[in-house]
């Protein structure tokens, strides 16, 4: 039975401790490092090692009582919490890890959220319970209010022979089944045994345990209760089936492929699809820590990595019939800071664009853009942490000089009104026609397709071009020229021309229709938000309602007890991405503040940005939004306000 185990953590909880101690008592590792030692197993990359924090979402494998597990020791900065949630995609399980002396972090928080929207059954270990102060009852208490009701503390092993009353007595409560066996004194323990893995599966019983990572307490019994209670179901007969959920490149440059097969067996030389070419699995890995072995053949429930795949990308289900190349779950994190690389060597600035191309593969939401106009590259990130080690690895690894300048926040672009947009693109030899209805889509959905034009009026190909032209890049927005979301595109109708119409074409009208319609719409700027909670001392209600309003945020009632108070809602990241200090101060150290990405919405300060940014929709060099049309043997432009009168499909 195979088993992808997560330990997941606010930072400095414990989590590469534990990981360390799991794999020692499995005998993965002979000997347990630590993170401030610089040696522990999992943190082998030089940059966790000279940062003391867990970066990367990393592997060991282990064999414990005949089943085969590999541990994903995943980052616990928010920072890199992109990479800790492709990890929780492919997950059966979860431990968290929670400091009974920092008790319920921030963090923890946005990681709980993210297990229950992937849906994977989660284990609690209590940390640090050696250190003075430790008090498991009040964080259990605390878990079950902020967390789950349905948390259940073990201190003494379990089995399908014995069970404790005090958990007897929980199960009955919920199965009436059980219920008449509890009263009656006629206890089946395995089938309460059965029920009580059940609720784990289904996400209805949290077990939490206690002990110390770091002294050796109560790690092994933890671990041995969680492959007691713990199972899965893959089929290795069926089609081969697998989510990529990381990339990496070796010491030569060389494309791994991360995969977690949740059907069937993968073999060494089989062969994936990608659009009309086809590429070949040269060698399957499977890795533990910075080590790996070579297999030839891989199984239902296991995870590994694979090389001769260069075309695969980090969200893609590989299918064993080379048609159904998919994607799974959208990620909920998501960067709202973009800052532009600057670089102080002597490469041409197109070879720095292809290194920062490689990171981009290996972390997505980088989500390079490159500037012709201006040569220019900028990124996408989660914050500034991930700035500095961008620097050192693209130092390390490609000996490249760069910096950035101040992270600015990611703004972006949508319509409040439905209109048409047209474009025509006709100079001599060549022709294509689009017309677009754009009307404004579901927030945080971003762009939509629909097709309501009819082959009598252009071939399907043309159809499936324009299509494509749509969703190829991000397109610019009139205000900041920052990009467009959230609206929903209706081909009406186009045209073609039996012998002018070339390769490109459409792509020109395609993007002159998108950038006549905005120039009819009311475009609004949008902003990145967060959802906080923010929970501290009574004494402190006053400064942060009043820091909340001045932030231009909303709160809800505040919630009160005699000594503390709980306040959540919704703020722009712009005015409250630095606010953890501020609070942390004020609170001296006792106030939790959360802060999870809450979608984008109206920007507070529209006119403010717009001023600011200073973008010329007119000097756009990749957008236009007039026509062009033919008569006489030469091409003429029709400025955007002129163009749906002189439209082709238009005129009878």
């Amino acid at each position: 039975m195979y088993k992808t185990i997560g330990i997941l953590a606010h930072v400095d909880a414990g989590k590469t401790t534990f990981s360390e101690q799991l794999l020692y008592h499995t005998e993965s590792i002979r000997e347990v490092g630590r993170v401030d030692h610089k040696n522990s197993y999992l943190d082998h990359h030089f940059i966790e090692k000279q940062r003391g924090i867990t970066i990367y979402a990393d592997q060991g494998r282990i064999q414990y009582k005949g089943e085969i597990y590999t541990i994903i020791d995943t980052p616990g900065h928010v920072d890199f919490a992109a990479e800790m949630e492709r990890a929780i995609s492919v997950m059966d399980y979860a431990i968290i890890i929670i400091s009974v002396i920092d008790g319920i972090e921030g963090h923890t928080e946005t990681v709980w959220e993210l297990l229950r929207k992937h849906h994977v059954p989660t284990f609690i270990f209590i940390n640090k319970i050696d250190r003075e102060g430790a008090n498991i009852s009040s964080l259990l208490n605390e878990i079950k209010v902020t967390f789950s009701e349905n948390a259940l503390y073990i201190n003494e092993p379990i089995s399908e022979k014995y069970i404790p009353n005090d958990i007897l007595e929980w199960l009955a409560e919920r199965d009436e089944k059980l219920l008449d066996q509890y009263i009656e004194g006629q206890i089946d323990y395995r089938q309460f045994f059965q029920i009580l893995q059940s609720l784990i599966k289904n996400e209805q019983a949290f077990i939490c345990m206690a002990g110390s990572a770091l002294k050796d307490i109560g790690v092994a019994e933890f671990f041995d209760q969680f492959s007691i209670l713990t199972k899965t179901n893959y089929d290795s007969e069926l089609p081969f089936r697998g989510k990529v959920f990381k990339i990496r490149h070796d010491e030569q440059h060389q494309r791994i492929t991360f995969l977690k097969a949740m059907q069937g067996c993968l073999h060494v030389r089989q062969e994936f699809q990608f659009g009309e070419s086809f590429e070949k699995v040269n060698e399957i890995r499977l890795y533990n820590g910075s080590r790996y072995e070579s297999v030839n053949k891989v199984e239902a429930g296991d995870v590994f990595a694979v090389k001769g795949l260069s075309k695969a990308e980090i969200g893609d289900v590989l299918t064993a019939d080379l048609t159904d190349l998919t994607k799974f779950k959208e990620y909920q994190l998501v960067p709202t800071l973009q800052a532009k690389v600057v670089h102080h060597g002597t490469d041409h600035i197109k070879e720095v664009l292809k290194t920062i191309r490689i990171l981009e593969a290996e972390e997505p939401t980088l989500k390079v853009i490159w500037s012709e106009k201006f040569q220019e590259i900028h990124v996408h990130i989660m914050g500034v942490i991930q700035l500095e080690v961008l620097q050192v690895i693209a130092k390390e690894r490609f000996n490249l000089d760069i910096t950035f300048d101040e992270p600015k926040i990611l703004y972006l672009e949508t319509i409040q009104s439905s209109v048409t947009g047209y474009g025509h693109f006709e100079p001599l030899k060549h022709y294509a026609e689009v017309h677009l209805k754009m009307d404004p889509g579901e927030r945080d959905k971003g762009i939509s397709f629909e097709n309501a034009c009819h082959a009598d009026d252009l071939s399907l190909g043309h159809q499936r071009l324009i299509e494509k032209h749509l969703f190829e890049r991000e397109h610019n927005g009139l205000l900041t020229g920052y990009s467009i979301t959230d609206i929903k595109f209706t081909l009406l109708t186009g045209r073609a021309h039996n012998k002018h119409t070339n390769g490109g074409d459409f792509r020109e009208a395609t993007f002159r229709a998108i950038r006549q319609g905005l120039e009819q719409a009311e475009n609004i700027l949008l902003e990145p938000y967060y959802r906080f909670k923010m929970k501290a001392p009574i004494e402190h209600v006053g400064r942060m309602m009043t820091d909340i309003q001045t932030a231009s945020g909303t709160f809800e009632p505040p919630i009160m007890t005699d000594t503390l108070v709980i306040i959540e809602g919704k703020v722009p990241v712009a005015t409250f991405m630095n606010y953890s200090t501020t609070f942390h101060a004020f609170t001296n150290g006792k106030g939790v503040l959360t802060l999870k990405f809450a979608g984008y919405d109206v920007c507070h300060n529209s006119e403010v940005v717009i001023e600011k940014i200073g973008y010329d929709k007119n000097a756009d060099p990749e957008y236009s939004s007039s026509s062009i049309f033919c008569a006489k043997g030469k091409g003429y432009t029709v400025p955007w306000y002129e163009a749906a009168e002189a439209m082709h499909c238009l005129k009878k």
